[in-house]
């Protein structure tokens, strides 16, 4: 059985997150394929856990820094003096992506952490070892592929990982994806797009290291569907941030509400500009049009989204949003900006996409869907549902990535 002879590491900064359900899924997929995963994580989010499976979840996490510093001081300190050579090259690697950055961080604070990420990889080489993991894959090319990288060099087991976007096409050099990509087995992005941008930075001999394995859905999550509501109901879910492009969705309600009187959306979702958000819905004197429902457990988002005619993301830069693909599943149409991933999702026959930070079109295409009969809704939310069924069953991507385990085994 593959499974016997593939023991894997799974490394992420912070996990379980409510929003890292799909790496949750990914693990347990490959759990039902008979593959032994190890979750790692640097550090926990168990106070800002609400769902049984994430407290499950970090239940059979090790969090890395939990020890605490002087625990991990005597447990990397004791790798690193076995493997004298390994640990000095992994010491020049750590100073060498020090003296790049991480995330814009250069100079004396790039090389300490660095230092912190060296001592967390040797734990994890450590660890490892005495648990018999043959590989690691990180989630994200952040710190965590920072930590499954210098890992590697100490001679701790090779790894991969998985890119998401936008964060690591916002900061590549810094992030020093070059030598990740050139360190790595192989690499993994969600999407098509994602797999153009890892392209960008790494030599056409490192291209076929590149894979695209897309994030999935559980079907059976998702038999049931339930009737689009009579008046037309939005719903946006997503961190109050600046990517996510609030601010002009309210913007795009506002003008949207002249055609469109009954038209509602729900937001869900919390973060930074909710206080923004509040004002410009006073502004535009949207109270009754528009409920910010705050955050949400899984089932809550669900719930959410079953309420609705449309899931609508007016992001400004993504990777390729789960969420999407669950309002799919869902049967419901889409209507979302023509950025990164998403038009190898969206199609016409599903939904509408629209030019980034363009408020006037977006607002076109929400009156496009009031005016959309409930009939032709229902039928685009099936072509959705077929589309993301085929593309994002995670048993299906969970298989794909397994073999990908399986042939780079040992390199």
């Amino acid at each position: 059985m593959i499974g016997a002879v593939v023991k894997l590491g799974y490394l992420v900064n912070t996990y379980p997150r409510a929003s890292h359900s799909f790496i949750r899924r990914e693990i347990l997929a490959l759990e039902r394929l008979g593959v032994p995963v190890q979750r790692f994580a640097m550090r926990s989010d168990r106070a800002g856990l609400v769902d049984a499976a994430d407290l499950a979840e970090d239940d059979k996490t090790l969090h890395l820094l939990q020890s605490g510093p002087l625990a991990m001081l005597a447990q990397g300190s004791a790798w690193m003096i076995r493997h004298p050579m390994q640990s000095f090259r992994a010491l020049r690697l750590a100073m060498h992506c020090g003296k790049r950055g991480a995330g814009g961080v250069a100079g004396t604070g790039g090389r300490l952490r660095h230092l912190i990420y060296l001592l967390e990889a040797a734990c994890l080489a450590k660890i490892a070892a005495a648990q018999g993991i043959t590989h690691i894959h990180a989630h994200f090319g952040t710190n965590s592929t920072t930590v499954a990288m210098l890992a590697r060099a100490l001679g701790g087991p090779a790894y991969s990982f998985t890119a998401h976007g936008p964060e690591e096409f916002d900061a590549p050099a810094a992030l020093y994806l070059d030598l990740k990509i050139a360190n790595s087995v192989f690499a993994v992005a969600v999407s098509s797009f994602g797999r153009s941008q890892l392209s960008r930075w790494t030599p056409p001999e490192n291209w076929p290291k590149l894979h695209v394995i897309h994030c999935g859905i559980e079907p059976n999550r998702f038999a049931q569907t339930t009737a689009l509501p009579t008046t037309p109901q939005l719903v946006a879910v997503g961190r109050m941030a600046g990517q996510k492009g609030f601010p002009l969705l309210i913007q795009a309600m506002a003008t949207a509400i002249k055609s469109a009187p009954t038209l509602h959306l729900t937001l869900v979702g919390d973060g930074e500009l909710r206080g923004e958000i509040e004002t410009a819905i006073q502004h535009h004197a949207l109270g009754a049009h528009v409920t910010l429902a705050g955050w949400q457990s899984e089932s809550g988002v669900r719930a959410a989204i079953d309420q609705s005619s449309a899931l609508i993301l007016p992001s400004f830069a993504e990777g390729l949003p789960v969420v999407v693909m669950e309002a799919m599943a869902a049967a419901r149409p889409i209507i979302a900006t023509a950025i990164a991933g998403l038009p190898e999702l969206v199609t016409p026959d599903s939904g509408w996409l629209v030019p980034a930070g363009d408020a006037a079109t977006l607002a076109t295409a929400i009156v496009k869907l009031a005016q959309t009969p409930v009939a032709t809704l229902t039928q685009m939310g099936l072509a959705a549902r077929a589309r993301v069924l085929v593309r994002h069953d995670i048993d299906t991507q969970a298989a794909q990535l397994l073999s990908l385990f399986s042939q780079n085994i040992g390199q």
